[in-house]
């Protein structure tokens, strides 16, 4: 495909975030796992499209409900409940999740609703038991920014999860229900967004201040990308389904260079909703919704946002900066230590003979090494106290926390008197006659054969300061 001039083209696009929440389900007491066993009961239904609040029915309802398909939905007892089956009323509304989406909202600068009214939307492709996902706008009118430029985040909203598809046939479908009924904070951008890159860049930005929550769920799916788009002199186009960041911007490549030959065939591109592929094409999925398929909930009262207590917190990004300039770390390894939820500063003010780097880099890298070298596992945190007290007290090297750790992942129980330290007299003693015995050596191979007599028990910076300063 040719390089394409996206202005030139009046290239409009906006992107919509889903990301599922931790805990439990938005409206009963089930948690929020999703389970791929075989299930403990299977239900089939039918569904029909219901009339919106202008007693009209939505067109993309009319065409799920032309297609005439059952649906079998597969559940476990101990994880699912009437709830999800619509045989029971919804529960309250969890609170957690909501103080989730209003903290969302205040760190999206967003202008939050006076009430929350709870709304149906119409779904009839069988992914809720009801023909209706329930949802809810939270805050509106704020902004993020992204290449110096401030996207408009049209609203934030709080819903309920879809089953998850099992298998899709022309007569019915079959759905997982442990899925159904997860919280879903859904945020969607102005259609500010200038190029296909800057789409993958704002995806990026918005998933990092939801991670930065800490309330949301990781894993593959997740978090899921849709993305609205338009050129000029065409209806506007929603594609589903992206779950790769990276596909964003050669989707939208493709779908725009689809458009343009259909324009130049004499047709016109239809206002419709598309699927985006792995092979980075889009499929027809059915006619855009309207606002027909909204109307208001009936079983849930308004809520009022209680803001008391909800604060924007430090995004991954501020913190990774904050690591950075602090502590004296790069940029790959700050972003390591936040991501990875590591409190170096307990360890800093705890172990104060000790650097920030070699702490973070023992927390960070250490096991990593040892998955590499030894195909061991080990969870450095519950050892990490033991190593840094007996090294910051000088009791053993720096260089023995690795040397200690490999025994411990390959459980054994590690003679910690074997790496106790030698002094700096000792060391520069023996540095001073390995030279003089080896005045060719190259200062690496001097390196070499101290380790290989002292490792574990000698600090290597240190070594190799005595070596550069003896062998000149």
């Amino acid at each position: 495909m040719a390089a394409l001039d996206y202005k030139n083209l009046g290239f409009k696009c906006g992107i919509e975030i889903h990301q599922q929440l931790e805990g439990r389900k938005l409206f009963c007491s089930c948690p929020t796992e999703i389970r791929k066993s075989e299930p403990d009961f299977r239900v089939k239904r039918r569904l029909r499209a219901s009339a919106g609040e202008q007693g009209r029915v939505d067109r993309a309802a009319l065409h799920e409900q032309e297609k005439q398909k059952y649906f079998i939905y597969e559940g476990y007892e101990d994880i699912t409940c009437l709830v999800e089956l619509d045989s029971e009323p919804p529960h309250p509304l969890n609170q957690e999740a909501l103080r989730a989406a209003l903290q969302v909202a205040k760190m999206l600068k967003c202008q939050v609703v006076d009430q929350i009214q709870v709304m149906r939307k119409t779904v009839i492709d069988g992914s809720n038991t009801s023909g209706f996902q329930r949802t809810m706008l939270v805050g509106m009118n704020g902004f993020v920014e992204v290449n110096n430029r401030k996207i408009e985040i049209e609203s934030v909203c709080l819903e309920e999860e879809a089953c998850q598809i099992i298998e899709r046939t022309k007569e019915y479908d079959v759905y997982n229900l442990s899925r159904l009924g997860i919280p879903l904070i859904e945020i969607a951008t102005g259609p500010d967004i200038q190029s296909p890159e800057e789409a993958k860049q704002v995806a990026e930005k918005i998933g990092m201040i939801l991670r930065s929550t800490g309330k949301c769920k990781r894993g593959i799916g997740s978090i899921r990308q849709d993305v609205n788009l338009s050129i000029k002199n065409t209806a506007r186009i929603e594609i589903k389904g992206f779950q790769e960041l990276r596909s964003i911007p050669k989707i939208i490549d493709y779908e725009v260079n689809r458009r343009l030959r259909l324009i130049k065939q004499g047709k016109k591109p239809e206002q419709e909703v598309r699927k985006a592929e792995p092979d980075m094409t889009t499929s027809y999925l059915r006619p855009m919704p309207g606002m027909d398929r909204m109307y208001p909930e009936t079983d849930i009262p308004p809520v009022k946002p209680y803001l008391k207590g909800i604060t924007a917190v430090k995004t991954i990004e501020q913190r990774i900066k904050e690591a950075v300039k602090k502590y004296g770390l790069s940029k790959e390894l700050a972003s390591q230590v936040v991501k990875q939820g590591i409190n170096l500063e307990k360890y800093v003010k705890k172990y104060k003979h000790l650097n920030p780097k070699f702490l973070a880099d023992t927390l960070v890298n250490t096991p990593k090494e040892i998955k590499s070298r030894f195909n061991k596992e080990i969870d450095i945190s519950k050892h990490a106290d033991e190593l840094f007290s007996r090294a910051d007290q000088g009791r053993i090297t720096r260089s023995a926390v690795f040397e200690i750790s490999a025994v411990i992942a390959r459980g054994k129980k590690p003679d910690y008197e074997k790496y106790k330290g030698i002094s700096d007299q000792e060391l520069d003693k023996e540095i001073k006659k390995l030279v003089k015995d080896n005045p060719d050596a190259p200062i690496n191979g001097l390196m070499g054969m101290l380790m290989k007599k002292y490792r574990g028990k000698v600090d290597g910076e240190k070594a190799m300061s005595l070596l550069k300063k003896h062998k000149k």
